[in-house]
């Protein structure tokens, strides 16, 4: 029985020791408590805040874990984790226009904007707070694209909470500097991406500026047929006219959508996401985006407030 109550106690303490090591030496640092408060009981029950604390906390780890383990997941196992942990390609301006709102929006037709079926409750939270953290992908991958704190938690008590239990890795920014950093990655040829997590209280938290040698869920999509993300709604159409093949597009876009056949770019339908990124890397403007009711609904703020 002594031995029993000591064992006990030495997990206990273990315990303790490494929740004050995630707090940074407190017992709850403010960003915890608004997170648990936010949570409710129903989510400490089914110990989704605890996911949800782990992996904000320690995001580089679980992603680096997630996209390790990738390989060998069988295919329910992958259907499983994308109904749970999914995102919104975005154009350039629909970014934007996500950065700027000034109140929050409640997603409707929401199996139309995302779709897959546990996230229902879904709200793109209007805040002045965005704070830009380390990518996980990218710190999971031997040689990493540049540079590396390109992901923005946006609204509480997301921001504050990676800035708090992150000051090192995470910066503030102003809406400004955000709009910066996503015309840098866009001119980088990286696509946008709004996030949704079942853990993350079925709510938009960060948008991610991706690119297709280090983002996991772009790997999921082109090399496991994992419909991780969800298109943005449009799909690329090309003046064939303004075309010299000179194969630009097909080494920018993410997706592996784009071919060239007898001199001429190809657009494969099924694979094409609409995230713009081969329309501005086209040096003779020959691509655009069209409008594309059967890829889904856009996530478009403006849609969305009526």
């Amino acid at each position: 029985m002594k031995v029993f109550l000591i064992l006990i106690g030495a997990i206990l303490l273990a315990g303790l020791i490494v929740w004050l090591i995630g707090e940074r030496g407190k017992l709850l640092m403010p960003s915890t408590k608004k997170f648990i408060r936010m949570a409710g009981l129903k989510r400490f029950m089914n110990l989704s805040a605890l996911h949800g604390y782990i992996y904000l906390r320690l995001q580089k780890q679980y992603l680096n874990f997630l996209i390790k383990a990738n390989p060998t997941s069988p295919s329910f196992v992958r259907k499983w984790f994308t109904d749970r942990y999914h995102s919104k390609v975005l154009t350039q301006e629909q970014a934007k226009k996500i950065i700027t709102i000034d109140k929050e929006i409640p997603l409707q037709k929401l199996e139309q904007v995302i779709p897959h079926e546990i996230a229902r409750s879904i709200v793109l939270q209007a805040s002045p707070k965005i704070v830009a953290f380390e990518c996980g992908c990218r710190h999971s991958r031997p040689n990493p694209c540049q540079p590396t704190q390109v992901c923005l938690f946006i609204g509480e008590p997301y921001a504050t909470f990676m800035r708090e239990h992150h000051p090192k890795e995470s910066r503030e920014l102003t809406r400004a500097e955000a709009l910066e950093l996503l015309d840098q990655e866009h001119a980088r040829g990286h696509l946008h991406s709004a996030w949704f997590k079942d853990a993350m209280m079925d709510r938009f938290y960060v948008l991610c500026n991706c690119c297709k040698c280090c983002c996991g869920g772009i790997e999921n999509m082109v090399k496991y047929n994992s419909p991780q993300m969800a298109s943005s709604g449009y799909v690329v159409e090309a003046d064939t006219s303004l075309c010299e093949a000179c194969g630009t597009c097909v080494d920018t876009c993410p997706f592996n959508a784009l071919s060239l056949e007898d001199d001429q770019v190809a657009i494969n339908w099924e694979k094409c996401m609409g995230c713009g990124v081969c329309v501005d890397k086209c040096p003779n403007k020959g691509l655009s985006l069209l409008l594309d009711e059967k890829k889904g609904v856009p996530l478009e703020v403006e849609m969305l407030t009526n």
